[in-house]
């Protein structure tokens, strides 16, 4: 099973991120990679992904050892079947 961290106040530049919000009744989310604080955030194209295949893209796109990153939002419970989230 995948590692996920919550995502921190200060998080680790190069790291990847993973949203996860509700549209409709479903979670979908968006991947981002956290830039160097004077920079902004590159966000990754893509229309609104299931969870599984934003942490794929986030996984593919993750750089050595940096962590992935969760950030829930809407309410959105994390769901153990995504990977085990620490924080």
């Amino acid at each position: 099973m995948p590692d996920y961290q919550r995502l921190p106040v200060r998080p680790v530049p190069g790291a990847m991120v993973v949203k996860l919000y509700r549209s409709g009744d479903a979670v979908r989310g968006y991947v981002r990679k956290v830039s160097d604080p004077s920079e902004d955030d590159v966000i990754f194209p893509g229309e609104e992904m299931e969870p599984d295949s934003a942490f794929r893209l986030a996984a593919s796109h993750r750089e050595g050892s940096l962590p992935i990153y969760v950030e829930l939002v809407e309410d959105v419970q994390w769901d153990p079947s995504w990977g085990t989230l620490d924080g």
